[in-house]
């Protein structure tokens, strides 16, 4: 076993964050690294993931997970390497997937780590693809909206780990048509011209979501797939045909309101159209998990999916990763990869 590092650092949270979190809302302090104590690991985090839900944590709030604390480390999805182990079945340099992101060294329970190949996929997939986003993307589109031959499908925040996932899946299992919405003209051409979507447009510059929606899908939709709220579901709402259904996995638009944002206005159509609105968390959907690793794995080798990321460099850059990915600069899954 090699020696340890006396210390490794991780971003803490110092205050509850009003609106955009700050800076002065964390701090990255320098902590002792220790042997790990029975049943546990000590993990070299490679990578570390941030995600929208992150933002919900920073509020002391009761909600479907626990807000983090104050000056404690935050966590979230991580990938790294065994450093040093005292649990049956782990030796150092395997390679697992664990919770306690946001950090250089986690010493992890080891109940609470998966094994992973890194020869299978490069580590960082593990976090997006292969990962919660890629699982969420799967069985919210199959479960939850109960995708069917020939829906058409439409997805908001489509460059994103999750949404460009969703709508290549329905490409790949015969949508009618796939329509996604970005906010930037780059992100547009990425979905038509790398994904497969049918058409795309760009939310922040083309006019309004309803009406550019209703260009691009004209015989409306039956699946939508929601990671932005406001706007985006009102549109969908107007464009759906009877029978509709939406799987509500995110309202990033909304996270960092200080008000309470208004409802779609076009509610009563849910009643005539007889339209289904769904919330997921991944986390209900646990089983699915050996399927969803067999077909995407298979999807990725056959070339038919694809992925892209944003990895920032250094756990310096963390926070600003953070802030990145609120304002949509993420291009694919966002990942903080460690020196």
């Amino acid at each position: 076993m090699t020696a340890l590092p006396a210390s490794g650092r991780e971003w803490h949270l110092v205050a509850r964050p009003h609106g955009w979190p700050k800076a002065e809302d964390v701090a990255l302090r320098e902590v002792p690294v220790t042997e790990p104590g029975e049943g546990r690991i000590l993990v070299r985090n490679k990578h570390f993931s941030v995600d929208p839900y992150m933002r919900g944590r920073m509020n002391d709030v009761k909600s479907y997970t626990p807000p983090f604390k104050l000056d404690h480390p935050m966590d979230g999805g991580a990938v790294g390497e065994v450093v040093a182990s005292n649990a049956d079945g782990f030796a150092v340099g395997d390679h697992v997937l664990h919770g306690l992101g946001w950090r250089e060294y986690a010493q992890v329970p080891a109940r609470y780590a998966v094994k992973v190949d890194a020869s299978l996929a490069p580590l960082s997939a593990y976090l997006g693809v292969l990962g919660m986003p890629g699982l969420t993307a799967y069985a919210g589109l199959f479960e939850v909206a109960s995708f069917k031959e020939g829906d058409a499908v439409f997805v908001s925040g489509a460059a994103g780990a999750v949404g460009s996932q969703v709508g290549q899946l329905a490409r790949i299992k015969g949508a009618s048509r796939v329509i996604g919405s970005a906010g930037s003209d780059d992100k547009v051409k990425l979905l038509v011209e790398e994904y497969g979507f049918d058409a795309a447009f760009n939310y922040k510059s083309g006019g309004s979501v309803k009406e550019q929606l209703k260009e691009a899908a004209p015989d409306g939709i039956d699946v939508y797939f929601d990671n932005v709220g406001g706007e985006h579901l009102e549109a969908a709402i107007s464009s759906f045909n009877l029978h509709g259904r939406a799987t509500i996995c995110g309202m990033i638009s909304l996270y960092n309101s200080t008000e309470a944002a208004p409802a779609p206005r076009n509610l009563a159509q849910v009643i005539g159209k007889r339209l289904r609105l769904q919330g997921m968390l991944v986390g209900d959907h646990q089983a699915l998990q050996p399927q969803f690793v067999k077909d995407v794995a298979g999807w990725l080798a056959s070339g038919e999916l694809k992925y892209r990321e944003t990895s920032v460099e250094g756990i310096d850059n963390g926070f600003d990763a953070f802030l990145g990915l609120l304002r949509g600069e993420n291009t694919g899954k966002m990942i903080v990869t460690l020196n």
